[in-house]
């Protein structure tokens, strides 16, 4: 079964494995097993319910919060062969009945549904009359209310569940979920015995920043600058902020973009298409837009302001990256940010049961900003995942290179204080006492008496109140979890008192600069633009940014080697497979690369496949020298590659390469091909251009010369 599932991933996704943890979720679906996986952003929890889903023979029923996403999710599976279609609010009743009566004929292997519709018992009894084989169950996180984004819609899926007959596989996908949030999934979905898989929460290839202090739109600018052209989301706590970036970026001439949710539904597609489509590069968001984006080559994610806790900031953090690519996730902190995100929580007519654990969730997350420890292990512990041991190396704090301050005699005196304020004030309180503020609320409380009162008059406040959320957020010192936190002291703490332990403590930096692409990277970007302008889908659809990487380092020229990069199927090498392949030819010849070079490289490299490898293998004679041979011996460039079955441009290129590997041409083979009056031309430019490049050369030329006319002349006769 499992080899089977292998081959579908191949046909219609390109690839030739798994990633870590698809191939058991897949086997166990497969074997009618529920199951729950905690899979984080852009490690194709997708694929775990997509390729199951052309092996059951009745519908994968896909229940999904993202309805803006939907039409992108569908048009990607059919862009790849994959026969599906979504149905949510944004359809009209009739395109709804549609639908259904072509789910009832079997038309869709796969059918994407917004947990809203579930609500209707028509709906759902309609449903149930169908052949469903399995249900997956999209950010599980939602049915838990102590999830980051509990949605009461997603209580009805296991009612819809049970009218089902028989009953289906049930999968839960989701990329953040705490021990407590996966035991609600399990049971609140009525899971019978499911196999729980955490693939780890891990994004390798992003990097974590947190900076404290700075002027935000200074540094998005600035950042901006160092990075331009470069694709990313800047998410914001309200609407105001959201616009008055979006303003800046606009005088600065960046193409940006605004969303949120006091825009009309028309412009919010509007912005969301535009972003999709690459013809915005950056779009500033209040935090609900990042539920709808599936771009896969975001470089950078920005929070311009604090997340309400860890789910949400990693979730969000994580749209960076999809494509495996280096990506950056920089959250710029100020304490002012805490109150806004506790009104919000005031405001939000909770429990006090939900209050208390939503500031509990708070508190954590000023602590991510504050720690002096790997920022990623941070998160990491944070979901239960304990298998980084220190550092990552590659976030703000790992790649810190100043040197640690030894702060054990201040935080002494931070915990005196404390604790002869008999532990019931918060930070800028014991900052005030410490300083030796002559505030009225200090006198009247006769705190001005203390032995600590002005034991730290030296410091500016700011710096006081520093070092006390470092303490905190190393666990010396804890904040109770209400509206006014107070501090308390831990047994961490009390070991320093003993000077049983040092404490040290640095500041955070960050470097805004991001890697730089190739020529022919931009040139495939361009071509895959047109390519979904005249499709009308995203850009992204048609190859992600990681797979056009791919093409311009290997540089494919042929069916067997394009289909060796990964991402590319069958489905997608018959759409575009020689357009691309086009391009790259293009680009070699106006570069003069050796393409000998490159089939060298691509026969050593694990890039290739065994079938590719073995056709290299096969030819003691080299290829290129054949179609020499051929040529030297009076054979026609038609008559070639007629015979050898080649392609007009591999031909011209095997006999330049022939050419530029010193073999000799009697000079009327060439004067066969380039016309006299031409010759004299070519060598007089080629002498003229100081380059190496040939474009610049073909530049000085009539239009009616070509590249394999140039290239003759260049290594028949002038070199």
């Amino acid at each position: 079964m499992i080899e089977n599932a292998r081959e579908k991933l191949k046909k219609h996704f390109g690839y030739d494995s798994f990633r870590k943890g698809q191939e058991q979720v897949i086997e166990d679906v497969l074997n009618h097993k529920d199951v729950v996986a905690v899979m984080p952003t852009g490690a194709g929890k997708s694929i775990c319910f997509q390729v199951p889903a052309l092996l059951f023979p009745g519908i994968t029923v896909v229940i999904s919060p993202l309805i803006s996403l939907m039409k992108d999710q569908v048009d990607s599976l059919k862009e790849v062969g994959i026969k599906a279609t979504y149905i949510n609010s944004s359809l009209s009743a009739t395109e709804v009945n549609n639908r259904i009566f072509k789910m009832l004929s079997g038309d869709y292997k796969l059918v994407y549904l917004a947990p809203e519709r579930l609500e209707s018992r028509v709906f759902v009894d309609t449903l149930c009359n169908m052949d469903i084989s399995f249900v997956a169950v999209d950010e599980a996180h939602c049915i838990s209310q102590w999830g980051h984004d509990f949605r009461t819609s997603y209580r009805k899926i296991s009612y819809f569940i049970k009218q089902i007959n028989p009953r289906p596989v049930v999968g839960a996908f989701t990329a953040t979920a705490t021990e407590k949030v996966k035991e609600d999934i399990a049971s609140l979905l009525e899971l019978r015995n499911p196999e729980v898989y955490i693939t780890g929460f891990d994004r390798e290839n992003l990097k974590f920043s947190v900076l404290k202090g700075v002027n935000n739109e200074s540094f998005i600018l600035d950042y901006l600058s160092k990075n331009k052209k470069t694709t990313g989301i800047i998410y914001t706590s309200t609407r105001k902020t959201a616009e008055s970036i979006y303003n800046s970026l606009i005088k600065n001439s960046i193409k940006a973009g605004v969303y949120h949710a006091g825009l009309s539904d028309e412009e919010r597609n509007d912005m969301q298409n535009k972003f999709a489509y690459d013809d915005i590069d950056v779009i500033v968001a209040t935090n609900a837009f990042g539920m709808g984006i599936d771009k896969s080559n975001v470089r950078f994610v920005i929070h311009n302001n604090l997340p309400k806790n860890m789910e949400a900031y990693y979730q969000e953090a994580g749209r960076a990256g999809r494509d495996g690519e280096n990506s950056e996730c920089i959250l710029l902190f100020s304490p002012r940010d805490i109150q806004l995100q506790s009104y919000f929580i005031e405001e939000g007519g909770l429990s006090p049961e939900r209050k208390a654990n939503e500031y509990e969730k708070l508190r954590l997350m000023v602590d991510y900003c504050h720690t002096s420890t790997c920022l990623r292990k941070y998160i990491l512990e944070y979901f239960g995942d304990f298998s980084l041991n220190s550092s990552c190396d590659n976030c703000s704090n790992c790649n810190d290179e100043r040197e640690l301050v030894d702060i054990t005699l201040e935080a002494k005196k931070i915990f005196s204080c404390i604790y002869r304020m008999q532990q019931r004030f918060g930070s800028n309180m014991v900052a005030d006492v410490l300083k030796g503020s002559k505030a009225k609320k200090i006198t009247e409380s006769r705190l001005n008496t203390l032995s600590t009162y002005g034991i730290m008059e030296e410091f500016i406040k700011k710096d006081i109140v520093d070092m006390i959320n470092v303490l905190t957020a190393d666990s010396y010192l804890n904040l109770t979890n209400d509206a006014y936190p107070v501090l308390k002291l831990t047994n961490k703490a009390v070991g320093v008192l003993k000077d049983q332990e040092t404490v040290f403590m640095k500041m955070n930096k960050v470097q805004a600069k991001l890697e730089q692409d190739n020529d022919l990277f931009q040139i495939l970007r361009n071509l895959r633009k047109e390519i979904s302008i005249e499709e009308s889908i995203p850009p992204y659809i048609v190859f992600s940014d990681a797979v056009l990487k791919e093409m311009s380092t290997y540089m494919p020229l042929n069916k067997p080697e394009f289909l060796n990069v990964k991402g590319v199927g069958e489905v997608k090498y018959e759409k575009y497979g020689e357009k691309f392949i086009e391009e790259i030819e293009s680009y070699i010849n106006e570069n003069d690369l050796d393409v000998g070079s490159f089939r060298k490289r691509i026969y050593e490299d694990s890039f290739a496949s065994d079938k590719v490898r073995e056709g290299y293998k096969s030819n003691k004679t080299p290829t290129h020298i054949i179609t020499y041979e051929m040529f030297a011996e009076g054979k026609t460039m038609d008559e070639i590659i007629e015979e050898r079955d080649l392609k007009i441009r591999t031909a011209e290129d095997h006999v330049v390469k022939s050419l530029k590997e010193g073999m000799k041409i009697d000079i009327k083979r060439i004067e066969n091909i380039v016309p006299k009056e031409y010759i004299g031309l070519i060598e007089e430019a080629i002498k003229k251009c100081e380059e190496d490049r040939l474009s610049p050369v073909k530049e000085m030329l009539p239009d009616e010369v070509d590249y394999f006319w140039i290239k003759l002349v260049k290594y028949g006769i002038v070199c």
